[in-house]
């Protein structure tokens, strides 16, 4: 059986997650990329064995072009990529095989169209407004200051940001727009609350919610993730809440995860619909702490497989997530390696960077600043705070230039 999995860029998602499950089914692996070069290099590094076909991932008429007349009718079509859902989906669908649906695919990457379809079930009605490339923000009807802007399909938090009055709008928009020519924005109010995530797994016939996270930010006017804990149960009214809004947005079988904030009244807004599994290592954990084989799990339900009827989650583990991110432009001097230890207490750490020494970049203010990511599961919440605090203490990242 061969599994066709659609990719930009190489992620640890892939790399260390996906492909490695790939092969623990016995499946066969072709990526389809248009960066072949880097995935070679990355398989090589992995010590990976799969096929890497050059392709226009980004025309879902290609992929299907090219699966057809390759090695014949595939098992699953498949992708992790915030931008390639839709043409994953697509593409499975022409063959046949189980898929998302590509309406609810599209209308998570399109963050207007979510906005509306989410005001079209009655569920929540944010003020949003989208703004094609060449309108004046000043023109349209804007929601109450401060508001946040943000393209319409992009990912990572880029080019988001929390404005305060029209001129710091007006001055934003036409930025992004000069790094981002014929990019649609979307002008939204600012929904106030701690920010969470939901994750969930779904097959063809149900979804289950595994869990999710607390999420720190950095200080506005920038939404850089910097750390997230483990919770595995939100409260059952909040998750109910999530579960009914990804229902009228369509989401259902695969991995998703869902970014939201709780207000003080209890009331739950999503921000963002991710139709993928959580990245930045967070999906690594999320499969140590819940105690499964989450990777296989995501793979089975695109082959057809229905999930168990237990998944036989743990709840016993806490877990964290923290970056250490560049706070100016300039050259990695100085920084630590990849790291697997234990910790006292029953603690599991583990340290990657997402850097090399030696690069220069610019201050992105986005999570392109992440210089390097530690995680630890344990026991006690307390000894996984303290694990990776000790860890980021340390250890130093220089940056100079």
């Amino acid at each position: 059986m061969r599994l066709y999995l659609l990719a930009h860029n190489p992620t640890d998602s892939v790399s260390e997650g996906f492909l490695p499950a790939a092969h623990r089914l016995g499946l066969a692996v072709t990526v389809l990329t248009d960066d072949p070069a880097a995935h070679r290099l990355a398989h090589a590094e992995h010590g990976l064995s799969a096929e890497v076909v050059a392709c226009r991932v980004g025309d879902f008429r290609e992929v299907i072009g090219i699966i057809s007349a390759h090695h014949g009718r595939p098992a699953a079509v498949f992708t992790n990529s915030d931008h390639l859902q839709t043409q994953a989906a697509l593409a499975a669908e022409y063959f046949g095989l189980p898929a998302k649906d590509w309406r609810a695919t599209l209308a998570a990457k399109n963050k207007a169209e979510l906005r509306r379809r989410l005001a079209a079930a009655g569920l929540d009605t944010v003020h949003s407004v989208e703004l094609t490339a060449d309108q004046d923000p000043a023109a349209a009807e804007l929601p109450p200051f401060p508001c946040v802007v943000k393209p319409r399909e992009g990912v990572a938090s880029e080019d988001v940001v929390l404005v305060a009055d029209l001129a710091e709008l007006l001055a934003r928009c036409t930025e992004i727009r000069q790094r981002r020519p014929g990019a649609a924005l979307v002008v939204e109010e600012f929904l106030v609350g701690q920010l969470n995530t939901l994750e969930t797994l779904g097959d063809q016939h149900r979804r289950v919610a595994l869990g999710g996270f607390r999420t720190r930010l950095s200080p506005p006017p920038h939404f850089v993730e910097e750390m997230l804990e483990f919770v595995p149960a939100h409260p059952a009214g909040v998750t109910a809440q999530v579960l009914a809004q990804l229902d009228a947005i369509g989401v259902g079988l695969g991995a998703c995860h869902t970014e939201f904030v709780v207000q003080p009244d209890g009331r739950a807004r999503i921000i963002e619909v991710n139709y993928r599994a959580i990245g930045d290592q967070c999906d690594l954990m999320l499969q140590e702490v819940l105690g499964i084989r989450y990777f296989e799990q995501v793979l089975r339900v695109h082959l057809g497989e229905s999930l168990p009827a237990d998944l036989g989650l743990r709840g016993d583990l806490r877990a964290r997530n923290e970056v250490v991110c560049a706070d100016r432009a300039g050259t990695l001097t100085a920084a630590p390696g990849p790291q697997d230890a234990a910790r006292s207490g029953g603690v599991r750490l583990r340290y990657r960077p997402l850097r090399g020494v030696g690069e220069h970049h610019p201050h992105y203010r986005t999570n392109r600043d992440y210089l390097g990511v530690v995680w630890a599961v344990g026991p006690e919440q307390s000894a996984v705070d303290r694990a990776v605090a000790e860890f980021i203490a340390d250890h130093r990242w220089e940056i100079t230039g």
